[in-house]
């Protein structure tokens, strides 16, 4: 793949999680441009450090299995609310797929609100577990991970989500979360009070809440992907009053400063480390 294709696949992925990607030893990702409830595949190699990688606010639900071959296992992880420390086991080799932001697919028997700051073993929520984790383990390859996994996702339904939430999902997108509760109000007609209980059993977050996820991502691919970015700018672009304030969210769901991120992705020559199939 030449490198303005591997950037323009990089690039169209919004919801990353740019520490798993940082704290690994190599990094795999895949776009999944038949199947639109899934923004991307991927595959890592954890690194050798002890230390605990930072999740960070996405409004994505992942299903993440470790490949070890001893034992292999599977989870599902909800968004989080803040930036938090997950574990990932040193040299073992993680396959995953990311759902697009408000997707919950309709083979989990749990709810959205169930996976919000959470993870949950994958066996224990899903009743073909067995042939999925088969699917994962059986292939010799991330291509061939993928297929499979792309062929099983392809004969499930998506879980049905009001009309409301769906509008509500895509407006916040569309703003990069820089949108008020009011103006959601004005759009849908609904009040506040009940656009929160609609979005919050079909989301699992408050309209506020997956707005804060989708601006942090916003905030971090304008980062990775930006190499003059001013943070002003930046800040005032998704909404904020001041910089300050900018810093202070910034720091909250990503645990780093906006400008210690990017010493960071740029140390570790970010965008070169994905490697797109």
């Amino acid at each position: 793949m030449s490198g303005t294709a591997l950037l323009s696949n990089i690039s169209g992925i919004h919801s990353k999680q740019p520490f798993f990607v940082l704290n690994s030893e190599h990094f795999h990702t895949h776009l999944a441009p038949d199947n639109p409830e899934v923004s991307h595949f991927y595959s890592f190699k954890a690194g050798s450090s002890q230390e605990s990688t930072i999740a960070i606010p996405d409004g994505c639900i992942d299903i993440m299995f470790d490949c070890d071959a001893g034992s292999p296992i599977g989870q599902v992880c909800g968004t989080r609310l803040e930036a938090s420390a997950t574990k990932f086991k040193p040299g073992h080799r993680y396959f995953g797929f990311r759902f697009v932001p408000g997707v919950l697919p309709d083979f989990l028997a749990l709810s959205a609100q169930d996976l919000i700051d959470h993870e949950v073993n994958l066996a224990e929520v899903m009743t073909d577990y067995d042939f999925l984790l088969d699917q994962v383990m059986d292939s010799g390859s991330f291509s061939q991970q993928v297929v499979g996994v792309s062929q099983f996702l392809k004969s499930k339904p998506q879980r049905e989500t009001t009309r409301l939430s769906d509008q509500i999902i895509a407006k916040i997108r569309q703003h990069k979360g820089n949108i008020q509760v009011q103006e959601l109000e004005r759009l849908s007609g609904y009040t506040s009070r009940t656009l929160q209980r609609i979005f919050k059993n079909d989301i699992g977050l408050t309209p506020k809440g997956f707005s804060r996820a989708i601006r942090c991502q916003c905030a971090v691919y304008d980062i990775n992907h930006n190499d003059e970015l001013v943070f002003s700018e930046l800040a005032a672009d998704l909404g904020f009053s001041d910089q300050s304030h900018f810093l202070k969210e910034f720091k909250k769901l990503v645990k780093a400063t906006p400008q210690e991120y990017l010493n960071r992705v740029k140390q570790k020559t970010y965008l070169e480390r994905i490697q797109c199939h």
